[in-house]
Formats: C-alpha cells, structure tokens, sequence
C-alpha cells in the first residue's frame, strides 16, 4: 500500500473541497439564510449521494481495467484531459462570489437533504470527475481495484463532509470575511486552476 499516493489524494481532496464551487456555495448560502442546521442537512444529502456515483465508477472501471492495461492507460489519459479541461472552465470563469442569499425558499431539514442527495445523484459530472480522479489514485497492488475506489470515496466523503460542515458551521464569519476580502475569490479560483493542473499532471506522471 502506499501512503503517500493517499496523502496525495486527502490534499488534492481538500483543495477541492474548499474552492468555491455549485455545491459548496449552495450549502453556504442555505446556512446564511435559514441557519447552520439547514446548511448541514443540505451536506449529509450531497455527501450520501456520493455512495451512488463511487459504486457506479468501482463497477464500472475496475471491469474495464481487468480488460486490458490499454483501457486504464486510456481512462487516466481521459481523466488527465478532462481536469485540464476543468482547469480552463475556471480560467475562463468570473472570480466574483455571488453571495446573495435572499429569495431562497425555506425547506425542512428532511427536504435539504433529499435535496442534496438528488443534487448529487442525477449529476453526471460528479460521476465523470470521480472517473477523472480516481484511476490516477490507486494505491495497492494487492487490494482489489473495487475496494481501493470505495477506500477513495470515502476518503473523499469523510474530507468533503469535514469542510463542507465547516463551511456551514462558520457560515457567518465565512460570508463577512468575503464581503470585506474582494481578493479572495480570485485567490481560490487560481487555488482551483493550481489543483486541478496538478493532478492531471500526477495521473500523468
């Protein structure tokens, strides 16, 4: 097993985690509007539905793996090529963090979070970026490609789930901090580009 491919994964992870994005940015706003409570149910829905897309990618990759070493060398060239290409989106985006949250209709925490989950299952991107992410993460020689991506999704889950309750928890000072900060934006989307330019280059290497 090596660890420092993990180490790799758990930083890479909460680079992500923490760059602003649809999912992170919704859970902040829920929290602003209606409270911490209602941000941290939005959370539990959005990391659940990660189980969905870790089992849809272990299947599904690690059948075409034991196929042939082409197909792998195929899915981490294609995982490489589309975080590059996630890289430029960013480029090519606003810095500006769109943090108004009036007009958000209040639900009970039981709806946030089959919410959440929803958000998060019927997203075919989560699915193509964990296809895009994990292959270039795999860690033991001797531990089925199965389990090493259910070990990977749930170190995603358990990192996502820390900062993304962080970011609700904190939500107050998080949004204060960013109304008299402009520059962070730009900041985290550079932190974005930096990131997902460096794990292409990882899984390449």
């Amino acid at each position: 097993m090596n660890v420092d491919i993990l180490i790799s994964f758990v930083v890479a992870t909460s680079a992500l985690a923490i760059s602003p994005g649809p999912d992170n940015i919704y859970v902040l706003l829920q929290s602003i509007a209606h409270g911490k409570k209602y941000g941290l149910a939005t959370v539990a829905g959005l990391i659940s539905g990660c189980i969905v897309h870790t089992t849809l990618v272990a299947f599904g990759v690690s059948t075409l793996i034991k196929e042939n070493d082409y197909i792998y060398l195929a899915i981490k060239l294609f995982g490489a090529g589309y975080l590059l290409y996630l890289a430029y989106k960013v480029y090519k985006s606003s810095s500006a963090l769109e943090l108004n949250s009036r007009g958000i209709p209040k639900k009970s925490v039981s709806q946030l979070y089959k919410q959440g989950v929803i958000m998060n299952v019927l997203n075919p991107k989560v699915s193509l970026f964990f296809l895009a992410l994990f292959p270039g993460f795999l860690f033991s020689d001797s531990l089925s490609t199965v389990w090493q991506f259910y070990v990977l999704g749930f170190i995603f889950m358990g990192v996502s789930l820390v900062i993304f309750a962080g970011i609700a928890i904190l939500s107050g000072a998080i949004s204060n901090y960013l109304i008299h900060h402009k520059n962070t934006g730009l900041v985290l989307k550079w932190l974005q580009i930096i990131v997902f330019v460096g794990i292409a280059i990882f899984i390449l290497i």
